[in-house]
């Protein structure tokens, strides 16, 4: 093979890696290596101003591979990915090591083998790199349709988009009406617009645009196809269960969430007068004149926050939402009966942004706060006279032992993910450590799944407010506009290949290939197995099955792994 010319780029992350990692000693070592005519440190390799001195690199020097040694390529394919690009080389000449996760964040305590560590696999991406080939991307037509599941707010906003850009609509709500949570809501923060009237006036735009369909008590029960070209199973319930067939290019999932159903017992519930927040939330909005429970005027209501979320067994995340819905409630009370009796009880209150406003309007109003110890929480219980009592410890004043009489005690309850087998099977979507879909990543592709054309919004990927949850659905909006609106999309090129002079088909890749994408066909009189690019997602869990080794990985071939390995090992590999 020809000499290369590669350049590496080794990255500070800010002390993220240079505090653990003497990334000069790394630079050092590697400078001198077969084929690396550049080698240089850089506090932010992602940094604009370095990106484009990478791009000079490679135009003044002629460069044609590139390694940059810095956090993980799930953050930054992309990103160096353009800025080869961007230079007139092949973005698929680039490699990137981490060297932050698998390495200096890994090893704090040993700084000189982190260093070590980082040589070596540094090296090893320069092998890879030497051994790499110029790859294009697989570009397939895209069909202009999409598919939103869930008909919350989330998806009847995200359908909505998608009609005014253009695209065809397919609207799958398991229920039989639109609206999930928001329609059975009155006043909501912080706009006070009631949400049955957000969710008319969402569902009457949805039947004013034809390029919308709408399906309820359906559920979507099967998919195949590709990324742009899916081909979708859609039972309804229509009182006979009918099959219907859709070919959509995108997926959003909106499907919404589940409220924490306390235990009996936990905190009170199942005491008469102890309520969760959804609950309360619907006495208020159906109250008039005065707050009444069972035909009794209210006169105290005490709320428990936390119930359910940010435990050390069970729900260790926070709901973020509950805090102010909360607050937003004990204003709404205020107002109906502007004497009547409030104690809030808490860990912590997170009315974060601009609702920290509606928690100082709370106190003005006359609610009062109490912050309760983490491992004393409070205690619920109905006394001999009938009377509900709360007992609890406030840390405000000294950690005083208090009992407040109540009328009616409220357990804030946060959200938890909304169970759907079926659909976790069809789609394959990962599941993060809080039970909700999995974003590639929280800001720089935050409703972008690693299932190529299918997205997520709203709260099925964790706890938000309904006008963030609108947010993240227009974000899927957007993401689907810039994959069908083109009319063409390109795929990854890293996919399996097969050596049909090699293959004498035993069938084993078929078996271990989790997307149905390899397939029996004909070469020369033989049966031989054949890979759909389209379909393929370059797992490679088909390379190491194949008796005959005739199957290999576009930009990760065995002759590249093998060169890896040999620079990692401390040993040579004879």
């Amino acid at each position: 093979m020809s000499e290369r010319r590669i350049g590496v780029f080794i990255c500070h992350c800010g002390g993220n890696i240079s505090d653990y990692v003497d990334v000069a000693q790394v630079r050092d070592a590697i400078k001198d290596e077969p084929d690396v005519v550049v080698a240089q440190t850089t506090i932010f390799a992602c940094a604009d101003a370095t990106q484009q001195d990478m791009v000079q690199a490679i135009q003044d020097e002629q460069l044609d591979g590139l390694v940059v040694a810095s956090c993980s390529p799930k953050l930054h394919t992309f990103t160096f990915r353009g800025v080869a690009k961007r230079a007139g080389m092949n973005p698929y000449l680039y490699t990137q090591v981490n060297i932050r996760e698998q390495d200096s964040w890994a090893h704090t305590d040993d700084p000189v083998g982190a260093t070590e560590k980082a040589i070596r696999l540094v090296k090893a991406g320069i092998a890879k790199t030497r051994l790499s080939s110029p790859l294009e991307p697989i570009e397939v037509e895209t069909t202009p349709k999409t598919m939103v599941i869930g008909g919350g707010i989330t998806g009847l906003r995200a359908a909505i988009g998608l009609a005014d850009i253009g695209l065809g609509v397919y609207l799958i709500e398991r229920e039989p009406e639109l609206g999930g949570w928001v329609a059975q809501f009155g006043a909501m923060y912080p706009h006070e617009r009631k949400g049955r009237e957000l969710i008319q006036e969402l569902v009457a735009e949805v039947r004013r645009r034809p390029s919308i369909v709408v399906f309820t008590k359906a559920e979507l029960m099967a998919k195949s196809g590709s990324f742009g070209n899916y081909l979708t199973e859609v039972r309804v319930n229509s009182g006979v269960p009918d099959l219907i067939h859709l070919e959509v290019g995108s997926i959003v999932v909106a499907t919404g969430f589940d409220a924490y159903q306390p235990e009996v017992g936990e905190y009170g519930y199942g005491i008469d007068g102890v309520l969760t927040l959804p609950e309360f939330k619907a006495l208020i909005d159906s109250s008039e004149g005065s707050l009444t429970y069972h035909g009794r005027k209210v006169g105290t209501v005490a709320y428990i926050y936390c119930v359910g979320s940010r435990q050390p067994e069970g729900n260790a995340y926070c709901s973020r939402y509950c805090c102010a819905a909360t607050v937003h409630a004990s204003l709404k009370v205020a107002e109906i009966d502007p004497k009547l009796h409030q104690y809030h009880l808490y860990r912590d209150i997170r009315t974060y942004g601009k609702y920290e406003l509606m928690y100082t309007e709370s106190r003005e109003r006359g609610s009062v706060y109490m912050k309760f110890p983490e491992d004393t929480p409070p205690a619920v219980a109905r006394g001999a006279s009938g009377q509900l009592t709360v007992t609890t410890h406030d840390t405000l004043t000294g950690g005083e032992e208090l009992t407040i009489p109540a009328d009616l005690v409220v357990l804030v309850t946060g959200m938890v993910p909304r169970r759907n087998d079926t659909l976790m099977s069809v789609l394959k979507l990962p599941i993060g450590s809080d039970g909700f879909f999995n974003e590639i990543h929280p800001k720089l592709r935050p409703v972008e799944t690693v299932v190529d054309g299918v997205l997520i919004a709203g709260t099925c990927q964790g706890p938000k407010n309904s006008s963030e949850s609108v947010a993240s659905g227009l974000a899927a909006v957007t993401q689907s506009g810039a994959i069908l609106k083109k009319g063409v999309a390109e795929l990854d090129p890293l996919v399996a290949t097969v050596n049909t002079t090699a293959c004498t088909w035993c069938g084993k890749c078929e078996e271990t290939c989790p997307y149905a994408a390899v397939e029996k066909t004909s070469a020369d009189g033989r049966e031989v197995a054949a890979i759909n690019a389209t379909v393929c997602k370059g797992c490679g869990g088909c390379t190491p099955v194949c008796p005959e080794g005739a199957i290999d990985l576009r930009g990760y071939t065995d002759a590249q792994i093998q060169a890896m390995i040999e620079n990692l090992a401390e040993v040579p590999v004879v």
